[in-house]
This record gives structure tokens, C-alpha cells and sequence, in this order.
């Protein structure tokens, strides 16, 4: 086993005899699997002891690991919530068999239906837009309309776009298709491709700053990204634009939790998720990644509000994960690398 391979299961390992010598002299204690950075969810925690008296014990990772973690410990696992981003992360790790049904008055009254499981596995706790972001310099926002309209011949050499190995755009487009169906998703996502100004772009942030070079002159990223990038160079010629406003609205997706399967404080662990809901965490937890609380009680950041309000798309973001196979196989039938 290479070095450094060997020192990151050797420092798991480690973590976890720590999480289950935790956990056996604090029956109360919390402990989270999360796919979310330290810096973004441990104000959260913080606050969540302070109001509640239950510490919270949390590993980071990605969400492959995660997963793949849960999945190997089985009732082992110390895990009682599993945070992450993406509803096709969320629906995946409900299909394994990872997550148990929740039923939560305060969950289903802060988290709206579109935005958490039908089977009651999973909820949102803050919501991320992916949206169009223009140049403009080049770009007037009466030439923007929906998402489908960037595959219109008149943007032909205009376009960069993310690349479709990231569960982002293979959400957009599997909401796509549960909207218009496989054909026209795939004519639509076809067009796309035709008018690229250059290959699939590694993330988000280098398609933003490719427009603002003038190397194309339109995306489609999350907005937090946006937020992030003006944060540091508030002189780019970038604004955002709401797509679909007027028919179907902004693809919406969402950082979210469960509790696990085999959860040991299953009570405590619920009422954490009830906790990152409330009006009292929701610009905690919304604010630190510049998105958008879910608890319509709670005010949009102001920095996040500037950019304008806009209807979102309302289908239940579990199609997301649901028709996640179906979208990945359709952007290769496309040429979407």
C-alpha cells in the first residue's frame, strides 16, 4: 500500500477509534459523516451544543468515501447523520440502504416538499441555484431566456460549460429530463455542445473566468461560485441572469442530511437536522457557502440577495438521483466529455 494511501486509512482508522471512544462516555453525543468542510459546518455544531447540551463529533471527506465507508462498517458504524451536498448524493446513499425514514413535523414544516425525500430519507438544508452568468460587455440580458436556449444556433462559439464528470450538471440535466423527457434533453443538451467556444471546463470558477476574459460569453454555474469570485474581483464584467422565469424556473439542488440506518442516537440526531432547519441556524448554515436557506422564514444574506429574487424550479430534486444514470448516459450520447 503506497505511503500515502497507507497514512490516510491509518488517520481514518485513528478517527474512528476516537469517534467510538467518544461516543461510549457521551451517550447524547452526535457524530457526522459530511461531505461539507470543516469551516461550513462547525459554526453550525457550535451552536447547535451551545443551544442543546449534545456535542457533535464530525469526520469530513468527499461523498464517494463516504458512502463507501458507511457501507463497509455496516452496524459498526459510528455515524448517526450523513451531511452532504447534491440531491443525487442524498438519493444514492437512500438506495444503498444508508438512510432511515424520518418523520419530523419540524422537518416538514422548515424543509419544503420539492426540496427533501418523499420517503422522508433525506432533507434539504440550503439551497443552490444553478443559473446563467453573462459577460456584460457582451452579453444583454435581453438575450437571455431559459437554459434551452443556450442550444439556439446564435450562441454557436459563445458557450463554455463545466465539465459533465460532475454531479452538478448531471443533476441539471437529469431534472431536465424528468422535465421534457430524454429526446428533447438530449437535442437540447446536443446544442449545447455545438456551440462551445472550447472543450468542457474543469469547475465552475475557470468557466466564469474564461467569460469574463471574453473567451465565451455565457455559462451556466452554481451561484455561490459567482459569489465567491466577485467576492474577490468585484470589477469582472459578470452578472448573473434567472433563467425560465417564465415558465418552468432556476434549476435549484441542495446541501442536505440524513440520519443513517443504524444511527445509535437516532433522537439526538434528528433533532440536530431539526436544529440546521430552524430560523435560528438557517443563515448559519446558508450564509458560510453563500446559498440560500430553505426555511422561507429565514432572510436571504444580504450579499446573496443583491443578485435578485427568482421563481425556482419546483419537481422534487430526488429525480436528481433518480434519473442520475439516465442523464449520464444521455450526455455521452451527446459528446458532453
Amino acid at each position: 500500500m503506497p505511503s500515502a494511501r497507507l497514512n490516510r486509512y491509518l488517520t481514518a482508522m485513528i478517527c474512528c477509534v476516537t469517534l467510538f471512544t467518544a461516543d461510549a462516555s457521551g451517550a447524547e453525543d452526535v457524530v457526522v459523516y459530511s461531505a461539507r468542510i470543516e469551516q461550513l459546518i462547525k459554526p453550525m455544531f457550535d451552536a447547535f451544543t451551545k443551544d442543546s447540551g449534545v456535542a457533535v463529533k464530525f469526520v469530513t471527506d468527499k461523498e464517494g468515501p463516504l458512502l463507501a465507508r458507511l457501507k463497509a462498517e455496516g452496524k459498526n458504524t459510528p455515524a448517526d447523520v450523513l451531511l452532504t451536498t447534491d440531491a443525487g448524493n442524498l438519493w444514492e446513499a437512500a438506495r444503498e440502504g444508508l438512510l432511515r425514514p424520518v418523520e419530523s413535523e419540524i422537518l416538514e414544516t422548515n424543509v419544503p416538499a420539492h426540496l427533501r425525500d418523499p420517503l422522508k430519507r433525506w432533507f434539504g438544508l440550503s439551497i443552490r441555484a444553478r443559473t446563467i452568468v453573462y459577460n456584460t460587455n457582451k452579453v444583454k440580458p435581453s438575450d437571455l431566456s431559459t437554459y434551452e436556449a443556450l442550444a439556439d444556433p446564435k450562441w454557436k462559439n459563445r458557450l463554455c460549460i463545466r465539465t459533465s464528470k460532475k454531479v452538478y450538471n448531471q443533476s441539471l440535466v437529469a431534472m431536465m429530463i424528468a422535465e421534457h423527457g430524454e429526446p428533447k434533453t438530449e437535442q437540447i443538451v446536443k446544442g449545447w455542445i455545438t456551440n462551445l467556444a472550447t472543450d468542457p471546463l474543469s469547475d465552475d470558477t475557470k468557466a466564469m473566468e474564461y467569460v469574463a476574459a471574453g473567451k465565451c460569453d455565457v455559462t451556466i454555474v452554481n451561484t455561490y461560485y459567482y459569489g465567491r469570485l466577485m467576492k474577490k474581483d468585484p470589477k469582472l464584467p459578470l452578472a448573473i441572469f434567472w433563467p425560465n422565469q417564465d415558465n418552468s424556473g432556476v434549476h435549484v439542488n441542495i446541501s442536505g442530511a440524513g440520519v443513517t440506518k443504524y444511527a445509535h442516537h437516532p433522537q439526538a440526531a434528528i433533532k440536530l437536522i431539526e436544529f440546521l432547519s430552524s430560523e435560528k441556524a438557517q443563515n448559519l448554515f446558508a450564509d458560510v457557502n453563500m446559498e440560500y436557506p430553505v426555511n422561507s422564514k429565514v432572510k436571504t444574506d444580504p450579499a446573496v440577495a443583491a443578485w435578485g429574487s427568482f421563481k425556482q424550479n419546483t419537481i422534487n430534486v430526488n429525480k436528481a438521483g433518480e434519473l442520475q444514470a439516465e442523464a449520464v448516459k444521455l450526455m455521452d450520447r451527446a459528446g458532453y466529455k
